[in-house]
């Protein structure tokens, strides 16, 4: 049984570990899924690494939330670079699911951005653990996490 950690925000608009975690329950079996929910996203790396730490996880995801402001910019780096810090040091992965508050004007057009990125991620993680051949695959293929693919060069 694989052991999946789902880190989330309070501070974000719409509730991505719960679209994650449907996501991973309607595509994988044999799992197990340990949830934790902090204030902000500058929490997530130490609550990650709790969860890799102290719950076994295998492999976590990490969601939030940066606001539109400059200062909240600069947070989502710090957030990012812990997370960073916390895979270093636990040798696990933890995906970073971030969906900056300006990357839509749109309320409606966030909120599908937030689940689609949170699903994508999801499956991301299906495929490191479970379907390493297809993730294999679809290196170099320009693939976007919640938004229109790129595309190979």
């Amino acid at each position: 049984m694989v052991k999946i950690g789902i880190c989330d925000t309070t501070f974000a608009r719409f509730d991505m570990g719960s679209a994650a975690i449907d996501e991973l329950q309607n595509n994988a079996t044999d799992l197990k899924i340990v949830r934790r929910i902090v204030p902000g996203i500058k929490d997530l790396p130490v609550a990650s690494k709790k969860l890799i730490e102290e719950e076994n996880c295998d492999i976590v995801m990490a969601l939030g939330m940066p606001g539109a402001q400059k200062k909240d910019k600069m947070c989502a780096h710090e957030a990012s670079t812990g997370l960073i810090r916390a895979q270093l040091m636990t040798n696990t992965h933890i995906l970073e699911v971030f969906v900056h508050e300006d990357e839509e004007e749109d309320e409606k057009e966030l909120k599908k951005l937030m689940e689609q990125r949170a699903r994508d991620h999801a499956q991301n993680l299906i495929k490191m653990i479970f379907k390493p051949k297809l993730m294999k695959r679809e290196a170099g293929k320009g693939i976007r996490e919640g938004k229109k693919d790129a595309g190979p060069l």
